[in-house]
Formats: C-alpha cells, sequence, structure tokens
C-alpha cells in the first residue's frame, strides 16, 4: 500500500496497492489494520532476537519465548542466536536441544517432537513463494519432526516435510521430501545414505550448558 498523486487538474491523492491498482476505502481501511499488526509483531520479533542473541541465559530466554507464544516442553532449551517468524506457530517437545544460530519458522506450524537434537545453524521453513504465480505469492505448509531426530549442522528444511521417528539428517543437507522412520538421509537435495540401528531409542539429552 502506497500514496501516488492523480494529475487530473487538482492536486488529488489516491492509494494504490504495490502493483499499482488503486485500492477502494474498504480495503484500505482492511490493508491499514493488517500493516498495523504488521508492525507491532516486527517490533514483537526485533525484542525476541535481541534477547536471543545477547542474553546468555538459557531458561530466562526460554521465558521470554513462551510469552510471545512459543510451547516448548520441559528440560527443552534453545541456545544462542535462534531466530524465529512467528513462534506462536512453533510447538517444541520435552528434553529437545536447538542448536545455535537456529532459525525455527512458525508461519505454516512447526512441530518438533521428543530428544530431538539440532546442531547449530539449522534452518527449518514453512513458507514459501509460489515462483509461477503472478503476484509471486507465499504458500505455508507444516514441518513435522519426530522424537529422537537427530539434525546436523546447517541443515535446511522445507515446507511440507515429516521427518520420522529416530531419523538422521547429515550436516548441510537440504531436505525436501519426508523422511522415513530411522533413515539416514544427506546431499542436495537429501537422499536416503543408510538406516539407523537403534530402533528403540530411550536415551535423554540431558542439561545444556548454562551460558549457551
Amino acid at each position: 500500500m502506497q500514496f501516488s498523486h492523480i494529475s487530473d487538474g487538482k492536486n488529488k491523492i489516491r492509494i494504490v496497492d504495490k502493483n499499482g491498482r488503486q485500492l477502494p476505502a474498504s480495503e484500505i481501511y482492511v490493508k491499514s489494520v493488517k500493516r498495523i499488526v504488521s508492525i507491532f509483531e516486527d517490533l514483537s520479533l526485533y525484542f525476541i532476537h535481541a534477547v536471543s542473541l545477547h542474553l546468555p541465559i538459557y531458561f530466562i530466554r526460554k521465558e521470554v519465548f513462551k510469552l510471545f507464544g512459543l510451547t516448548i516442553g520441559q528440560g527443552s532449551t534453545i541456545h544462542m542466536g535462534c531466530k524465529f517468524f512467528q513462534p506462536s506457530g512453533v510447538t517444541i517437545g520435552a528434553d529437545t536441544k536447538i542448536g545455535d544460530g537456529a532459525f525455527l519458522d512458525g508461519r505454516g506450524k512447526l512441530i518438533i517432537g521428543n530428544h530431538v537434537d539440532f546442531a547449530s545453524q539449522v534452518a527449518i521453513y514453512t513458507s514459501e513463494h509460489d515462483i509461477n504465480s503472478e503476484d509471486f505469492v507465499a504458500i505455508n505448509d507444516s514441518v513435522e519432526i519426530g522424537d529422537y531426530v537427530f539434525v546436523g549442522p546447517r541443515v535446511i528444511i522445507l515446507p511440507g516435510v515429516k521427518v520420522g521417528i529416530g531419523a538422521i539428517i547429515g550436516a548441510g543437507a537440504v531436505v525436501t521430501k519426508n523422511v522415513k522412520e530411522f533413515d539416514i538421509v544427506g546431499g542436495i537435495p537429501a537422499k536416503t545414505i543408510g538406516e539407523r540401528q537403534n530402533k528403540s531409542p530411550k536415551y535423554v539429552l540431558g542439561r545444556a550448558r548454562l551460558f549457551q
């Protein structure tokens, strides 16, 4: 939404969208409300990210994230530097560890199970653009990560993916399709490269370091 002038001899102002289409009054109202809400959401994310980047006590960070809608289970830890889109759409189970520098996207719902271990700089997206649409519209789709999954450093998981219980995702993989239970995957795009032998994991990840 933006302002522009009509050259009809009078200095009138019209309001148009990003494509130059003039907006009726009713649509102007709706878009104005959405813009105000968006500004508050951006300010909230700025605060959340400031806490995530600069507050080196994980249990305080965790409480701040919960205030903004994140659901996180007992004994779970999010390390420093994690960034979010729409934290209210992110659910994390118990005894799960999210490594430093992660990106968790809750726009299309992100569900992470129990005893899940993320290494550093893992990025999970639940929204992407439709490259074939005329207006490059965003499409949301949920991501689900099962219990006892390990995700290696700098892995990218794209919208619509489900990762089965006990699966292993190797470092640097780009996951575009579902991963079966206890499969080991790697590469770009990620493909099955092995199978996990322990089919009944019962381990507990335990306490994270205090200032991480």
